[in-house]
This record gives C-alpha cells, structure tokens and sequence, in this order.
C-alpha cells in the first residue's frame, strides 16, 4: 500500500456565499492528492503523456460527511491499495486536522493520444511491481 499526503489551503473563489466548499472542488483535490502520490513515486504524470499516455478518469465516488469551509487548511490522504494492472484505483480522505470531511474514490485506465486502451509503459509497470513486491495486483 501506498499511501500519500497533499495539504491543501481552501481559496474563497472554492466556495459559496456561506463559505462552503462547492462539491465539485473536491475531485480537483483528488487529482491534487493523485499527481502527488505518483509524483512522489517517481512517476510524473507529465512524463506519461510525453510519451504518449493518458489516465482518463472512468469511474469516481465520493462521500460528504462535513464541509470544509473557506481558509481551512486540509489534507488529502491518497491511498493506492494494490498493484494496478490495467487501471488503477485510488482512495482519498480529505482531512481538517483529525476530522474526516470526505471519502472518495477514483479509477483510471490508461488510453493513447487515439483514445484507445493500451497497456501501462514499462517504467510505470515496473514500478508498481517494485513498490508491491510480494503482494498480488489489483
């Protein structure tokens, strides 16, 4: 397991008259919390589509359980759980402090420039079987 965290300071122009965060904002977050963990894994997204590969979101969940509100400081905890194979699937917990405001999830499949399925390149597939040596994929 992986795990990553990004903080995250709330801008007025994230949130509503009451000062709110819209809803919405959260998934950028996520994105956030993604590019960090595999950044920090030394796979920059960038490079991907340099070479030819995107990671298009197909699938993404979220639970609100407590706002956060404008000049809140929070952290996004990203957690990729198992080996991705053909997609991959990563979890987040966006924190105030200890107090879980949301729970959210995201899948990725890798595409080319065509918007066709294509396998991962071969520096991040032998990353992700570096990192989870000994563990089965996902």
């Amino acid at each position: 397991m992986i795990v990553s965290r990004s903080q995250v300071h709330v801008r007025y122009a994230e949130t509503d008259m009451m000062g709110v965060v819209y809803h919405g904002n959260y998934l950028a977050w996520f994105e956030v919390g993604r590019t960090q963990l595999l950044k920090e894994q030394g796979i920059v997204y960038r490079d991907l589509e340099a070479q030819g590969y995107l990671l298009p979101v197909i699938e993404v969940g979220a639970k609100y359980l407590r706002p956060a509100l404008y000049d809140d400081e929070i952290t996004v905890v990203t957690t990729l759980a198992e080996r991705p194979l053909l997609r991959i699937r990563l979890d987040y917990e966006v924190k105030r402090g200890d107090e879980l405001l949301v729970t959210g999830f995201t899948v990725h499949s890798f595409i080319n420039r065509q918007g066709e399925p294509v396998r991962p390149p071969a520096v991040f597939a032998a990353r992700m079987r570096e990192l989870f040596a000994g563990k089965p994929a996902g």
